[in-house]
């Protein structure tokens, strides 16, 4: 199952260190395309870069195991950026 959970540099500092990236997830109704790309814009509301997981269940921990990509708005337009796990520093150089 696909998760999209929106979080900021915290959060991201979370996931580096072994932990759970905290925040309310989002789960599209289904897989289509419409519904995922929705379903990371609402995750967006709640912080400038958005984690996207895969996870055995919606209430499964989303570790840095589990995380597919990083989707993040580092000028603050709105656009949203991908970035690989293995940016997570990058990333995390890019947010305040």
């Amino acid at each position: 199952m696909r998760v999209y959970v929106g979080t900021d540099a915290a959060g991201l500092r979370a996931l580096l260190a072994g932990e759970p990236v905290p925040g309310e997830r989002v789960v599209a109704p289904s897989e289509d395309e419409q519904d995922e790309f929705d379903a990371l814009e609402t995750a967006a509301d709640d912080g400038p870069v958005v984690v996207t997981a895969e996870v055995a269940s919606e209430d499964a921990p989303v570790t840095l195991e589990v995380v597919e990509a990083l989707h993040v708005d580092s000028d603050g337009s709105g656009d949203l950026a991908w970035y690989a796990t293995q940016e997570l520093e990058t990333v995390l150089s890019l947010l305040p």
